[in-house]
């Protein structure tokens, strides 16, 4: 997987923002990320979050009622009353897929994709023992957000792969200082095109770093596929290796 993910000129690659909300299909299922694959390869942001009696699902608000039937908290409910639950799409209508858990979702991915782990109610020993349960150092990574997040998912497990958060100068400079390996992740650099850009890409990629751009809270918010695809080839052909986003099947095309 490192020699995979080690940056070259050639290499662009899609991350599904929470899967995809494209094509009627609801954000973080397998259904969802079924349905990337069959249009073009891709990694899949998601979102795992606790249920009351502590099983771990894939959901990124804290409340239901955005993305699923259901109403109120999260927390407020066990695995066994929400599994009775379906999901919505992003019109807000209740499609025939249920909730997932982060169990089976790790194990579908295996062999198929990459799943990154986004920070939400879990804590870091959690996270980490899901992973080493698993054994899934080889497919799923962590979202980081700092030096001491990543230094302590490095500490359970030198293997432990991860989806960087450094998006400026200062960010930049306490990551070097720290002496962590570089060779164990991406880096999300931010959710726009812009100049400073240049010099994330520059010194990252010579590192044999991917960096990543996110359009999902910016260009994904555009009206048309024409709109937005303009912008996909733009932050391709800017320099990013990795583009995430809500429209993985759209950027894809665009790959192509």
């Amino acid at each position: 997987m490192r020699d995979y993910f080690t940056y070259s000129v050639e290499k662009k690659m899609v991350s599904g923002h929470r899967g995809t909300i494209e094509a009627g299909l609801p954000e973080n299922s397998i259904a969802g990320f079924e349905a990337v694959l069959q249009k073009t390869p891709a990694i899949f942001e998601v979102d795992p979050r606790y249920t009351k009696d502590s099983v771990v699902i894939l959901m990124h608000d804290a409340t239901l009622d955005r993305t699923t039937n259901g109403k109120g908290k999260v927390s407020d409910y066990t695995w066994d009353e929400l599994r009775k639950l379906k999901l919505r799409d992003r019109a807000g209508n209740i499609t025939r897929y249920g909730i997932n858990t982060l169990d089976e979702v790790i194990q579908w991915a295996k062999g198929k994709t990459i799943l990154n782990l986004d920070k939400k109610d879990l804590a870091l020993a959690a996270t980490a023992a899901i992973l080493k349960k698993h054994n899934a150092y080889s497919w799923v990574w962590v979202t980081v957000h700092n030096i001491e997040q990543a230094r302590y998912y490095l500490e359970q497990n030198p293997e432990q792969y991860m989806s960087m958060h450094i998006k400026d100068q200062a960010a930049l400079e306490k990551f070097e200082a720290s002496g962590l390996p570089y060779n164990r992740m991406i880096v999300y650099i931010g959710p726009e095109l812009k100049d400073s850009n240049q010099a994330m890409y520059q010194f990252f990629n010579s590192r044999g770093v991917m960096c990543m751009i996110s359009s999902a809270p910016t260009y994904d918010k555009l009206k048309t596929k024409a709109e937005r695809a303009e912008k996909y080839k733009a932050i391709f052909a800017e320099g990013a290796s990795i583009l995430e986003s809500d429209f993985p099947i759209e950027v894809g095309a665009t790959v192509d």
